[in-house]
């Protein structure tokens, strides 16, 4: 690729992350599958009580799969009781590993607020997405993700809301 090429790449990749984040906080479960490969890896609930974390395989903390994503997802944000969240990305390391694939470390706080009647659950957590991109025809696609958290602050019942996944 050429240095012109590698920046619009590099672009590309921060335009499906920032807008996968925008897809979650708004809950736009039609958007969000479709900025992730078929074959997406997701490992990003290791922080969440055992019980509550998703499986696959016997191996928990893991989703695999862009439909089997948006359903863990949602499971966790599009319940009965309301939730707000605010999810941001900082200061990308992305590296061009080919011509098609990526790798990037992207620096995270995300903050999610439950409402149950007059009761308000909240989670502030700060930490790193380190990712895996793949270009599919035209589009940069993610297709692997491990949350780590560096950071994490809750009320006593944040995870009171959460269903198994």
């Amino acid at each position: 690729m050429t240095a012109g090429e590698q920046a619009l790449a590099i672009e590309a990749i921060k335009r499906v992350f920032a807008a996968r984040l925008r897809a979650l906080d708004e809950k736009r479960w039609d958007i969000y599958p479709t900025l992730h490969t078929d074959d997406v890896v997701s490992e990003t609930w290791g922080g969440l009580p055992a019980d509550k974390q998703p499986r696959t395989g016997g191996i928990s903390n893991r989703v695999v799969g862009r439909e089997a994503l948006t359903a863990a997802i949602r499971g966790m944000l599009g319940t009965s009781t309301h939730v707000t969240t605010v999810h941001h990305g900082h200061t990308p390391e992305i590296v061009l590993t080919s011509d098609t694939t990526a790798t990037g470390i992207w620096a995270m706080e995300d903050e999610l607020w439950w409402t149950g009647g007059d009761t308000e659950e909240h989670l502030h957590g700060y930490g790193h997405y380190h990712e895996e991109y793949r270009k599919v025809g035209d589009e940069w696609l993610i297709g692997y993700r491990k949350l780590t958290r560096l950071r994490e602050t809750h009320t006593p019942g944040f995870f009171d809301y959460l269903a198994a996944l």
